[in-house]
């Protein structure tokens, strides 16, 4: 299950969610080239990757901000910038650019603290957006939980799009979360599952002042938990390739 679009059109344009996926793809490409250089890798992470260990030592506490944004890999960058991509857009338009802003750093920044509580004294790096944007997720999840999310099912080689609420995705999600949590070996490196918990539920408690102003329950009541722009439609055109057939 991978989300690929959802029908929530924003107001304005969103400059900082477009600024924040180009510093994460720019900075990404800086450092790609080395990515089979073990000993230019392990350099970069020391300097800027969070570890941990360190951070409980009080060295490197700058890592718990820039290690939000490094990644592991093109498939890392891709997930993440998509996920920004699609949930980014509307939280922006809610909070504003300026308190959009404010708000992904905290939120990515609260979710490396989440993983260094779980995990103090692990000694495998830890890089990605993935906390920031969880935070995203959590406020998106306040302010439209009956937006329609366009999810990617795949079952061996059956392929289908499937348009759900966005609460019961991103549940599903936060699911997924505390259970690879749970099972994780904290020297294993992988998933920091934790991190991505802890995002989530910073997002919601740092949008939560927001949603409160604008009503709390009434709120929902007055939008039954729809954006407050017209839904968007998509509809698949035929491919025009000439089909060709076996004899």
């Amino acid at each position: 299950m991978f989300p690929i679009r959802d029908h929530n059109p924003s107001g304005r344009t969103p400059y900082v969610t477009y600024a924040l996926i180009a510093i994460n793809v720019v900075i990404f490409l800086s450092y790609a080239g080395n990515m089979s250089d073990i000993r230019a890798m392990n350099a970069l992470w020391i300097d800027w990757a969070m570890i941990p260990a360190r951070v409980s030592n009080v060295e490197a506490l700058h890592t718990v901000f820039t290690s939000m944004f490094l990644h592991g890999g093109f498939l890392h960058l891709a997930g993440n910038m998509l996920f920004l991509y699609i949930f980014g857009d509307n939280v922006e338009d809610t909070l504003g650019h300026g308190k959009y802003l404010l708000f992904y750093l905290a939120s990515g920044v609260l979710a490396g603290l989440a993983h260094l509580i779980t995990e103090p004294n692990s000694m495998v790096p830890t890089v990605g957006a993935s906390g920031a944007i969880a935070g995203v997720m959590g406020a998106y999840l306040l302010f439209f939980p009956k937006a329609k999310v366009d999810i990617l099912i795949i079952i061996v080689v059956v392929f289908k799009v499937l348009p759900i609420p966005a609460w019961i995705m991103l549940a599903v999600w936060l699911a997924m979360q505390f259970i690879g949590g749970l099972g994780a070996d904290p020297q294993a490196g992988g998933v920091a599952y934790w991190a991505h918990s802890g995002g989530f539920f910073a997002g919601l408690l740092l949008a939560f002042p927001l949603w409160l102003r604008r009503g709390g329950p009434a709120f929902w009541d007055r939008t039954q938990g729809l954006p407050p722009h017209p839904e968007a439609r998509y509809r698949f055109v035929e491919s025009r390739v000439p089909k060709v057939r076996k004899r």
